[in-house]
């Protein structure tokens, strides 16, 4: 997630006979497989591919081979977040501002920022997509980019604008911490490992925020990672979550 200054608004696996994965202890004679990938699943990748197509026109313009370089300034200026048309400012179209709250997770700067937003999203979407159906993985992806949106609007920099999925995908990964804490909950088990998780994911958006100078938007990410957190647990509150098998026991200790 980035935020910028103000913008004004006038692979399968082959083969046969392999050994079955080592089984993992969990503690008091609980035992589970480990989880092997199996994609991110339909709803992720039609995700994954908006957002590349977006960024390949973008690019594609900069790069003169279609259309004009002032396409990705144009693209900022109609579909960023601008916490100032919640104000006084006035907006190029009349649906920008209300567009704004989901259309910024579709634009990045350019093809690295794409692609980390994107790598993470191939990699929790999966699980995300599995216990909350394909729907769910939308609606939690669109409740995840309005909670980070929330948040830079309510805490961000005055006059700021903002691009990028991270706020969504930090909702993800929200997601998956929520899960992980009533799963192991579940098997008896302590949380302090998703509480080691939740601070480094603090730590490392700490690292970032001194890297770019304090042009990252922890506060998108903040408000994504809490909106998918608290996404997660309404689920299974509603009964519309559905955990992963944990394995059967297997010993004794």
């Amino acid at each position: 997630m980035r935020q910028d200054p103000p913008l004004r608004a006038a692979a399968p696996e082959g083969g046969r006979d392999r050994a079955a994965p080592r089984p993992h202890r969990t503690g008091a004679g609980r035992w589970r497989t480990p989880r092997r990938w199996r994609g991110p699943g339909p709803a992720a990748w039609g995700l994954i591919a908006l957002a590349c197509a977006v960024e390949g026109v973008l690019w594609g313009a900069e790069a003169g081979l279609w259309g004009a370089p002032r396409w990705r300034a144009a693209a900022y200026h109609d579909g960023a977040f601008l916490p100032g048309l919640l104000g006084n400012w006035r907006p190029n179209h009349p649906a920008q501002p209300y567009a704004m709250w989901l259309t910024y997770a579709a634009i990045h700067e350019g093809p690295g920022h794409l692609l980390g937003n994107m790598a993470l999203l191939a990699a929790l979407g999966g699980r995300a997509g599995r216990r909350l159906g394909q729907g769910g993985l939308v609606a939690l992806w669109a409740l995840s980019a309005l909670g980070g949106a929330a948040a830079f609007a309510a805490i961000g920099p005055p006059g700021a604008s903002m691009v990028g999925a991270s706020g969504a995908v930090h909702g993800l990964v929200g997601a998956w911490l929520a899960w992980e804490a009533a799963d192991r909950r579940a098997a008896g088990l302590g949380v302090a490992p998703v509480a080691w998780a939740v601070l480094g994911v603090v730590l490392l958006n700490l690292a970032v925020w001194i890297a770019e100078g304090g042009r990252l938007a922890w506060e998108a990410h903040a408000g994504g990672l809490a909106a998918g957190w608290a996404a997660a647990r309404i689920a299974g509150g509603l009964g519309l979550d559905r955990p992963e098998g944990r394995g059967r026991p297997t010993g004794a200790g």
